[in-house]
């Protein structure tokens, strides 16, 4: 698949089939992450894969009770090590460069759900708290992205877009 027809299609999707994702699957999409930019080449981004339905369901009630997310056969949460960032980077590396760095890697994983055949919806909307307590994270793990992955029930239509001369400054 081209990427500029991955570009294309990928759908943000809630509803997915009960299918499991496998492993070499998921590992496959991790490594498209970590092959995102990066500022400096720090890679301040770390991942975990969950599947079990006790702590997607604790996801769920961190993301605002979005019950979709524990239906979803795995979640990746992207987090930012924060030290990693501000190590390099300082206060700027903490709060710009690991962001758009995370940013960078999920987008990648999304793209590379696509050829796969997978599809996820990109989810900001999250007590970091309550994902952090739940996933019983370090102090200097952020979480940033909760992304629900599956094969999907159906894909919607693409959304209306604004057109490149609307945009172009």
């Amino acid at each position: 698949m081209q990427a500029s027809e991955a570009i294309k299609k990928r759908r943000s999707v809630r509803d997915f089939k009960p299918e499991a994702v496998e492993d070499d699957t998921l590992m496959e999409l991790l490594e498209a992450a970590v092959n995102a930019p990066t500022a400096g080449n720090v890679q301040p981004w770390k991942f975990a894969v969950v599947k079990e339905d006790n702590i997607k369901q604790e996801l769920e009630k961190a993301a605002l009770y979005q019950s979709w997310i524990s239906r979803a056969p795995a979640v990746i949460v992207v987090m930012a090590d924060l030290n990693r960032a501000a190590a390099a980077y300082g206060r700027r590396g903490v709060e710009l460069y690991c962001i758009q760095d995370t940013a960078a890697a999920t987008q990648n994983i999304l793209l590379a759900a696509v050829e796969k055949g997978l599809y996820g919806c990109w989810i900001g909307a999250f007590s970091e708290k309550g994902v952090s307590k739940c996933m019983d994270l370090p102090s200097e793990l952020r979480p940033l992205v909760l992304l629900p992955l599956g094969y999907p029930a159906a894909i919607p239509s693409p959304p209306p877009r604004r057109q490149v001369e609307e945009v172009l400054f």
